[in-house]
């Protein structure tokens, strides 16, 4: 018997793991190839060799879309990490050595973390690494998720609702206050605790009814039995600001949106409406390129600190369930 070049056998199987990965993430072997670089037939030929050599079936095939079998699935998260990390080895490769001096990071965030959190991060990395190409996907939450889960960006910065989906991860790192905005001049703008009936008879300018600051209000006054009125729907925190000034509504906002200096009254309304939260979001098991790694940890520097607690203490959580004393 002729016995298997093991080195070659290993770049084989990285080759097939990468075929198998980019048709996963892409729900498709043509643009897999496309991505790739290789012939249609090159990509499906590996992936009916990994499939061979695992003795399964990796993904269900639909005409021109596949889908990841449950199988699938596993090795889908077991072999990302693998390939990217491989795929990026150069660059981790220098960011150990201290110099990171190339490549480029992908960040999806809506247009109110984009306007007022990000602004400061982006100038000190953008300064601390002139060599790394930065590109921000102004996106709604549910197109930076089918971002992330295409691994079309590194991550996402944002607000998350209390149901995180299963194969997310959200790690909060700022916390705003929800406040009333109205004219300097307007009745409310005197009064320290307003209700939300004192909000009833006055027209509210809100964001599109698809946007979570409008559901929250919805849910919040519904919850109340008070009634409301939308005197104006207006897209963007600025736009927002200017027509409450301009006295054409008042409106309830996330106090990211405030520095200080806009010519309105602000009230707390904390009593009705729970903090909101802004951070990384995550897809699972998602491998966090150098860059990325340095501007979350430039963003937040007790993020990764953080999750190595949790990993320590996981063993310990772990055998204190098993404890039949516990």
């Amino acid at each position: 018997m002729t016995s298997i070049n093991p080195v070659y056998y290993k770049q084989n199987r990285l080759k097939q793991l990468r075929a198998f990965c980019y048709a996963a993430q892409t729900g498709s072997v043509s643009r897999a190839a496309d991505r790739l670089f290789l012939s249609q037939p090159s990509v499906s030929l590996q992936i009916q060799a990994l499939e061979r050599d695992l003795g399964t079936a990796l993904f269900e095939r639909r005409g021109p879309q596949i889908k990841l079998t449950p199988e699938g699935a596993i090795l889908y998260e077991l072999a990302l990490p693998l390939v990217q990390g491989m795929d990026t080895l150069a660059e981790t490769f220098a960011a150990h050595r201290g110099k990171l001096e190339s490549g480029t990071l992908n960040i999806a965030a809506g247009e109110s973390t984009i306007l007022y959190i990000l602004p400061e991060p982006m100038r000190q990395f953008a300064q601390d690494h002139p060599g790394i190409g930065l590109k921000l996907h102004n996106v709604t939450g549910r197109d930076g998720l089918a971002l992330l889960r295409a691994d079309e960006v590194d991550f996402a910065v944002g607000s998350m609702p209390e149901e995180v989906p299963a194969d997310i991860t959200y790690h909060p790192i700022f916390t705003y206050t929800t406040v009333l905005i109205t004219p300097k001049a307007h009745p409310l703008a005197g009064k320290k605790n307003v209700r939300l009936q004192d909000i009833s008879p006055h027209g509210l300018i809100l964001p599109p009814r698809h946007l979570s600051t409008w559901r929250m209000v919805d849910l919040v006054f519904k919850q109340h039995n008070v009634s409301y009125t939308v005197a104006l729907e207006a897209g963007g925190w600025e736009v927002i600001k200017k027509y409450v000034a301009l006295g054409l509504g008042i409106s309830i906002v996330t106090d990211i949106c405030l520095s200080g200096k806009e010519p309105v009254a602000r009230i707390p309304l904390d009593r009705y409406f729970p903090n909101r939260s802004y951070g990384v979001v995550l897809r699972r098991g998602k491998f966090l390129s150098p860059q990325a790694k340095r501007f979350i940890d430039m963003m937040a520097p007790q993020f990764f600190r953080q999750d190595e607690k949790n990993a320590k203490m996981e063993p310990k959580t772990r055998a204190a369930r098993n404890d039949p004393r516990t």
